[in-house]
């Protein structure tokens, strides 16, 4: 039962019964008050046998005047009484969406006056305004003009008061006036809106210069929810069988200070009842597909245990390649940039990037060494110390690694020298303003330690806490532009590979070898003294005696790229990471193939095939991928004519539609890859396709009813739409009739049931991507700090909890659950990496094979 506030000098009326419902109307007393010309007010569809307006009342405002919600039925109409029920009203509401007033139905005034204003409220008005009690309950609204202060407006009150201050006086002028506004109570005094300016004393917040949130209800979207809570339970009268309206139970949300109403499901009951909670299911990182090839060196090495170690996004991942078995290394929070593995061949080191986190506030640089069988943090090295990122590392050699070489990414690329053990710093110095892409110390003495770079090939002396350097003298030789790469062969001399092509050793005498065409982007030293050399533009990896005599060479296939570093595997067999982001085993005798391979631009279309563990990828490298999740391993992969960003299996999954760039859309067969159709909507890009189960800006997301008859999306202006495709495509102007519409899938990010996810203060570009899963329990989100969420569904209350997890090194652009809802597949954006989750808590995943490693799980979102 809500409060009644009394406008001091007017004498209450006499109590009356309260309704079972706890509607009623106030009586308004016959003083003129000074304020307010003598005129009637305009009765607003009330029932014959209900209260009637009492003079003196002021003018409606002039037709010019206008104020509407999003929904076209909050407002005044210019030329009208303002009665008029918008296109987004619920049938059988009067103009705000409050249910009528029952005829014959009298209920009135509880007896004793009390103040459920918030502290801080203004005090009632002047003396001499009409008398008026003021339930703040549901659903008391009333209708009021006032040509100097606020418009109120709605059903339910006898009375009507012209200057208004919200919060406080039922009966006083507002300050500043000329503009008019409507005011609206609910529940608790939740809300009001208006136009012109905040009302004197009001106890809430101002919210984008026209909405006013007056009650303690927490904030969403930076702007506010505007919660209606009614509807719902037993009717008004108090009688069964006619059950209280349920039309206006809709919650607000704002984005961009656009109006974003969605309507309660009548299956859920009230909407207070609704709790927010963690879900049971949580996520664990199962695979990783991809490898960063494409601008990163000396990103592959072989441990003592046999797994690869290598890195993209945030994840360094260990691969046992016969097992076909990965475990991830997830403690760095941006991008890796560098790795370097100690003598032990047990422990690692990696280097990271600077970044920022969804707060803005910038994550330093720093390197991890950690322990390859445990994946435990040994050290961190260096935090503060290093500006932008670490760009290269080495451990030395001949004092078992002790120490540890570390170049940053800044213009002057301080080179710093560290105890790993202690994690203290024992030299440091500016290097060159020029880039530095290696740093190696001799293997022989740890005091000698090599950079090369952009044109140049610096040999430096470490003793104490000073750093020394000579520049390497070209001579006779042209001077490259870059050095990319160097080794120590087994005398001891250094070789190097330049931008020309050219292997140049670094003697007294000096020795110059022609080995590739193009850049060398790699050098290695095998076990037999041999050496290897793999080159950027023709693509050939090279075998050298140790006086440089080529005695053997091979040829990437070009849809691999460029040799981007080597690593030498057991017995003969090579191990090529390459720039087109793939990892090559193989021999020089008999070639090469993928045992990993990845994108190589940024990725947003994904698909799950609607009966087993694949899924479909594609991107801005126009690549359109298949992969096997069961195998962890690419099916197949095809060019597209232009850039994928989104896909979608038939529900049989014999037949995938992939949207282009240009506005184009394909169906091809899976099985052969062949296409089937194609076709043309415009020039714009086609941000969503569909395949269904049995005048707007454009649409970002898409979802079908499970009946196959209707379409529910999201615009980019923020808008929800619903779709008629039964009947025509016509959209649906009435959007309450959709409220308790089962839907097929759930990948609107903008809805009831999932408005929760948004966080405070978001801009509305925050989520990329959102999926429920198939046994509506769980929904997933991609978001654009790097994350992957799992809330509970529904997620339906402002600030839900969540699990939060990381690994991508850029926002997520898509999420999707397979079919069995075993796995969530998660997609990268610039980091070009594609996440395979387990999902655990849930039923056993059958199409999983190999365990992983338990990882650090996510921590609940604080939010």
């Amino acid at each position: 039962m809500g409060s009644l506030v009394w406008k001091p000098g007017c004498p209450p009326p006499a109590p009356k019964t309260l309704g079972p419902a706890g509607w009623w109307w106030g009586v308004s007393g016959a003083d003129p008050s000074p304020h307010l010309p003598s005129q009637r007010c305009h009765p607003r569809a009330l029932p014959a046998a209900g209260p009637q307006w009492a003079p003196p009342c002021p003018p409606r405002p002039p037709s010019n005047h206008q104020r509407g919600d999003a929904d076209g039925g909050d407002g005044l109409k210019p030329g009208g009484t303002g009665s008029q029920r918008g296109p987004g009203d619920p049938p059988g509401t009067t103009p705000s969406g409050v249910p009528p007033v029952p005829p014959g139905t009298h209920p009135s005034l509880p007896g004793a006056p009390s103040s459920r204003f918030p502290p801080g409220s203004p005090q009632p008005g002047p003396t001499g305004c009409p008398q008026r009690a003021v339930r703040m309950g549901v659903p008391d609204v009333w209708d009021c003009w006032g040509s100097r202060g606020a418009v109120g407006r709605g059903v339910g009150g006898a009375g009507c008061l012209g200057l208004l201050a919200v919060g406080g006086g039922v009966c006083g002028e507002r300050a500043g006036g000329g503009l008019h506004a409507w005011v609206r109570w609910e529940s608790g005094g939740l809300w009001g809106r208006g136009a012109g300016g905040q009302l004197p004393g009001s106890a809430g917040r101002m919210v984008s210069g026209l909405e006013w949130d007056l009650g303690g209800y927490e904030r969403l979207g930076g702007i506010g929810p505007s919660i209606r809570p009614w509807g719902g339970g037993r009717g008004p009268w108090g009688d069964p069988r006619h059950p209280r309206p349920t039309e206006g139970v809709s919650v607000k949300m704002f984005l961009r200070g656009r109006p974003i109403t969605m309507y309660v499901p009548s299956g859920l009951g009230p909407y207070g009842g609704l709790r927010a909670e963690l879900p049971p299911e949580r996520l664990q990182l199962d695979w990783v597909y991809g490898y960063r090839g494409r601008d990163s060196r000396s990103n592959l090495h072989v441990l003592a245990s046999g797994e690869l170690v290598y890195f993209i996004a945030c994840v360094v991942i260990l691969l046992h390649v016969p097992h076909r078995r990965q475990r991830h290394y997830l403690r760095h929070s941006d991008c890796v940039r560098c790795l370097a593995v100690h003598p032990d061949r047990l422990r690692v080191a990696t280097g990271q990037a600077a970044g920022v986190d969804k707060d803005g506030k910038p994550l330093q640089p720093i390197v991890h060494i950690w322990d390859s069988a445990t994946l435990l943090t040994l050290q961190q090295i260096g935090l503060g110390s290093f500006e932008r990122g670490v760009g290269s590392l080495a451990f030395s050699t001949a004092d078992q690694g002790a120490y540890l070489c570390v170049v940053d990414d800044s213009n002057e690329h301080m080179m710093s020298v560290w105890d790993c053990a202690r994690g203290t710093k024992q030299a440091e110095v500016k290097s060159t303003n020029e880039s530095v892409l290696t740093v190696e110390f001799n293997p022989q003495d740890s005091s000698s330690i090599i950079t090369s770079g952009k044109s140049h090939v610096y040999f430096w002396t470490w003793s104490g806490a000073t750093l020394t350097k000579k520049q390497g003298i070209f001579g006779k030789y042209k001077k490259p532009k870059f050095i990319q790469c160097f080794i120590f062969d087994a005398a001891g001399d250094v070789l190097t590979g330049d931008s020309e092509g050219n292997i140049l050793t670094w003697t007294r005498i000096g020795q110059q070898t022609r080995a590739h065409e193009g850049s060398i982007f790699a050098l290695c030293r095998r076990r037999d003294g041999t050496v290897l050399s793999g080159g950027g533009k023709d693509r050939r990896v090279v075998c050298w005696s140790s006086t440089l005599v080529l005695l053997q060479e091979a040829e990437l296939p070009e849809r691999f790229g460029a040799v981007r570093t080597i690593a030498e595997g057991p017995g003969d067999e090579l191990l090529v990471g390459t720039t087109r982001n793939a990892l090559l085993r193989g021999t020089l005798a008999a070639g090469f193939t993928p045992i990993v391979q990845g994108h190589t631009d940024e990725v947003w279309g994904l698909a799950t095939h609607p009966s087993c563990c694949l899924f479909l990828t594609c991107g801005h490298d126009r690549q359109l991928c298949l992969w096997d999740g069961q195998e962890h391993a690419l099916a197949w992969s095809l060019a597209l004519e232009d850039t994928g960003l989104c896909a979608d299996f038939h529900p049989g999954g014999q037949v995938v539609a992939v949207g282009l760039l240009t506005g184009r859309w394909l169906v091809l067969d899976t099985a052969t890859q062949q296409p089937l159709a194609s076709g043309s909507d415009g020039n714009e890009q086609l941000s969503v396709v569909r395949f269904s189960p049995g005048e707007s800006p454009f649409i970002t997301h898409l979802d079908w009813s499970k009946d196959g008859r209707f379409v529910m999306s999201n615009s980019g202006d923020y808008e929800i739409l619903y779709w008629d495709v039964a009947g025509g495509c016509k959209l649906l102007r009435n959007r309450f009739e959709s409220r308790d519409r089962e839907w097929a899938s759930y990948t609107c990010v903008l809805g009831f049931h999932v408005f929760g996810v948004w966080p405070d203060g978001s801009d509305g570009t925050d989520i990329n991507s959102l999926c429920r899963s198939h046994h509506e329990r769980v929904v997933a989100v991609a978001d654009d700090f790097c994350k992957v969420h799992l809330f509970q569904y529904p997620c339906a209350r402002p600030k839900a909890p969540s699990h939060v997890y990381g690994g991508h090194g850029s926002h997520v652009t898509n999420v999707r659950f397979t079919h069995d809802d075993g796995h969530l597949i998660s997609l990268g954006g610039k980091d070009t990496s594609v996440f395979q989750w387990r999902v655990l808590g849930g039923p056993p995943p059958p199409c999983s094979r190999s365990p992983s490693a338990p990882e650090p799980g996510g921590d609940p979102d604080p939010r």
